[in-house]
């Protein structure tokens, strides 16, 4: 019950503690949506007194070894959501059910801690480095140079051309003594 108040968690649950009503009739009484969320304060409340209602605002951090064995805790034990976090001691249940269905989808490796923050991007220059001009080589187009490279396109090309022939000409020498060896065999 995470949108209501601490004292009004707590008159809900002292309430049905001194017998002035059923669950059901709470509910209507003070508005409360699900029986589900009077019934977590109520057991809360039972274990932890007053600690119990008042929402944490501390962000605990669970070694990945502890997220682990609750998990195989609550996966060989059957017990709900809400009891493993009361003999745990944990005041929040859906902590629980998260770190489980984390585990379902990831495996264990989904119970680690993550890093926090944005990812640094690696084209980014850092402030700190100076930037320096990047000298532009001009771009030789003389007649000689390309004569050049057309030259060395043209070799490359033959040289290709007699590779892809002497392959050729060797499948076909290998296609043509198959039946032979069969003929021997």
């Amino acid at each position: 019950m995470a949108k209501y108040s601490y004292e009004f968690k707590k008159e809900a649950v002292l309430t049905y503690l001194n017998g002035e009503g059923g669950q059901s009739y709470l509910m209507k009484k003070y508005g409360i949506s699900a029986k589900k969320r009077l019934q977590e304060c109520i057991s809360s409340y039972e274990q932890f007194r007053d600690e119990g209602l008042i929402r944490s605002r501390k962000n605990e951090k669970f070694s990945f070894e502890y997220k682990l064995h609750v998990v195989k805790l609550y996966l060989t034990i059957e017990l709900s959501y809400q009891e493993l976090a009361i003999q745990e001691k944990l005041r929040n249940p859906s902590l629980i059910t998260k770190w489980v269905n984390d585990f379902r989808i990831g495996g264990p490796e989904a119970l680690r801690p993550k890093k926090k923050g944005r990812k640094k991007t690696l084209n980014a220059p850092s402030k700190k480095t100076d930037i320096q001009p990047v000298k532009v080589n001009p771009i030789n187009t003389s007649a000689e140079l390309i004569k050049k490279l057309e030259d060395e396109l043209l070799k490359l090309r033959i040289e290709n051309a007699y590779l892809k022939d002497l392959r050729r000409l060797r499948l076909e020498y290998l296609d043509a003594e198959k039946p032979f060896i069969a003929f021997l065999l």
